[in-house]
């Protein structure tokens, strides 16, 4: 607690409860890997378990939901960081306290919990289709290939610029769309994950591509958005990443194509 003050000064209960939500997450996410317990053995946390780590075509949609906002939590929180870092740096106006920067939190983090309900409902169609596997993978060359291209080319639209611009510059974010008191943190939080997913939405995807479940991919993805949100990386990295993505997706294409 008193390294946090040190580091992030103000508010340190508030960065505590932050961290810890990321972290629980993310040590969820991991048990999902650990061996299942059948549900009539255990109605604790291995239960919790075991519904996470059973397809969504057998588990359905609310256990789908769970996942994907874990999943947003988890990765999503800590690209947001600098931006909530930035808002608590405020202090010099009432709406820089420690309830309007949890309000701000919360906004944020309602949007993409939002966003885990079209995803869950599209991998329970996908489930029910046959097109995934048990790990949440895509067994479709065509829709894996599609994904890809689809991230790749979005990596350059200027609705996606637009959104990375402001993910990249939270100061002049909160500036130009600042309300004070308790309501305006709410709808700047809201504002801030609207354009967080815009800026993202299309790489969280690709979580078809390389499996729901997959650790490797969500920390790599973490750590690819988070760096694209830094103005003087993201500015190199985003354009490389679309090329590379653009590319893959096309030669997953033809290859499927092909070998029709």
């Amino acid at each position: 607690m008193k390294t946090i003050a040190r580091l992030l000064p103000g508010h340190g209960l508030l960065w505590l409860t932050f961290f810890a939500s990321v972290l629980i997450a993310w040590g969820v996410l991991f048990a999902t890997h650990l061996p299942v317990v059948t549900p009539d053995e255990d109605f604790g946390l291995a239960y919790l378990i075991s519904l996470c780590t059973q397809t969504v075509a057998d588990t359905g949609f609310l256990s789908a939901v769970f996942m994907w906002s874990l999943m947003s939590l988890a990765m999503m929180a800590p690209t947001a960081f600098p931006a909530f870092k930035t808002y608590a740096d405020l202090t010099h106006t009432d709406a820089a306290s420690g309830k309007s920067l949890a309000v701000l939190v919360t906004g944020y983090l309602a949007v993409w919990v939002g966003f885990a309900v079209p995803a869950a409902f599209l991998q329970v169609q996908l489930a029910q289709m046959g097109l995934l596997d048990q790990a949440g993978r895509s067994t479709s060359g065509l829709l894996n290939g599609a994904l890809m291209a689809l991230a790749g080319l979005y990596q350059f639209s200027s609705f996606k610029n637009a959104c990375l611009s402001a993910c990249q510059n939270p100061m002049t974010f909160f500036f130009n769309h600042w309300n004070p008191g308790l309501r305006g943190a709410l709808q700047l939080g809201l504002r801030l994950g609207a354009v967080c997913l815009g800026c993202c939405w299309a790489l969280m995807l690709l979580a078809f591509v390389a499996g729901t479940m997959n650790l490797a991919f969500m920390g790599l993805a973490m750590v690819l958005m988070t760096l694209e949100k830094l103005p003087q990386i993201g500015a190199r990295l985003s354009a490389p990443l679309g090329v590379f993505l653009g590319i893959g997706g096309a030669v997953v294409i033809v290859l499927s194509l092909v070998n029709l």
